[in-house]
């Protein structure tokens, strides 16, 4: 998957060097098939993270879409022209200053005029634009050759299916923007039922990737953490707690025992560990997210000021986000916790 996503950007890269488009650069392995723990090997999805930067003439602003609280803050990708007629070397003319019919008639149309929607990156055109793109660079890429490809409906990212007959691998690539040069993004991925196509909601899933690579330098070789994750993940299958959960408890862990704490010998104690973490949370109805107010984090992980104070959409208020927010507010869903923390 790795060596067929960088041939893409190779490819990526020469296709649209002098266009108006987003520039691509090379693709995040993100979620559990790329941190090695997927809890269910025969359906696994891999998922990659495209990241976007403006192209030349153009410039990328985010900004937060509302103040409510919401499980996952939402963005908007907003798209401002920029002067270039002092650029020396510059092979194009300023969309800003140069009249309108002179641009029409010899310079491709502005980023605002092909992936927009009122000024504002659209999720829904940017996917289509990538379908475009990946079917008809395929027949360039060596793996054509061999394998065939499957593009698969989607409206927020774009997925494909590649197969030889005897094995298939299930590839979404989903697009982003950095946010402040950091590990956390704003991505293509719908988080509600219904997401808006000029909505871009924030995700952590390139920062927990981070962190799990930052694991496996640091680990002795008979680590056994992501044994223990990936048989929680499978344990809890059919009961309330979701994949995520576990994950999280488990990356809390990890970040407060020393990596030589997982080794073959510690498997109960960790095992123990996990689950006491779980029944604990459950009982104080409250699990704090990972990245989001963790002041622990290691240094490779770079997150923008206001996620590590953990600061909500509201600006200036500061609380912790908390993954058991439904427990708290619902005691059904306390209850029910509490009967699958048994039933586990």
């Amino acid at each position: 998957i790795t060596d067929l996503m960088d041939n893409y950007a190779v490819y990526f890269g020469h296709i649209l060097s002098n266009t108006f488009y987003p520039v691509l650069q090379r693709a995040i392995g993100v979620g559990s098939a790329f941190e090695g723990w997927s809890p269910r090997e025969e359906d696994v999805v891999y998922q990659v993270l495209i990241p976007m930067t403006p192209p030349r003439g153009h410039s990328f602003h985010l900004e937060l879409d509302s103040a409510e609280e919401r499980p996952v803050r939402n963005f908007r990708v907003r798209v401002q022209l920029e002067c270039t007629c002092t650029r020396e070397g510059e092979d194009m003319l300023c969309f800003l200053h140069h009249p309108e019919e002179e641009l029409r008639r010899n310079q491709d149309p502005s980023l605002l005029d092909t992936l927009c929607t009122n000024s504002y990156l659209d999720v829904h055109k940017t996917t289509r634009w990538f379908y475009q793109l990946v079917r008809a660079i395929w027949p360039a890429l060596p793996q054509s050759h061999n394998w065939h490809l499957v593009l698969l409906p989607s409206r927020r990212s774009c997925q494909f299916k590649v197969t030889n007959g005897r094995e298939n691998f299930r590839i979404e690539m989903l697009f982003g923007v950095s946010r402040e040069n950091s590990h956390i993004f704003v991505s293509s991925q719908a988080r509600e039922a219904y997401t808006h196509c000029t909505i871009w909601p924030e995700t952590y899933a390139v920062a927990e990737a981070e962190f799990f690579k930052y694991i496996a330098r640091h680990a002795p070789p008979d680590s056994l953490h992501l044994k223990c994750l990936q048989f929680f993940t499978r344990l809890q299958l059919g009961l309330s707690f979701s994949t995520y959960t576990m994950k999280t408890i488990v990356m809390h862990l990890l970040n407060v025992l020393s990596v030589y704490q997982w080794r073959r010998r510690h498997l109960l104690q960790r095992l123990t560990d996990i689950s006491d973490s779980l029944r604990l949370c459950v009982e104080a109805r409250r699990l704090n997210h990972f990245i989001v107010g963790n002041q622990r984090l290691p240094g490779d992980i770079r997150v923008p000021p206001d996620v590590q104070m953990c600061y909500t959409s509201s600006p200036g208020t500061a609380v912790n986000r908390n993954l058991f927010h439904h427990l708290a507010q619902q005691s059904a869903a306390h209850a029910q916790a509490t009967s699958d923390y048994e039933v586990l």
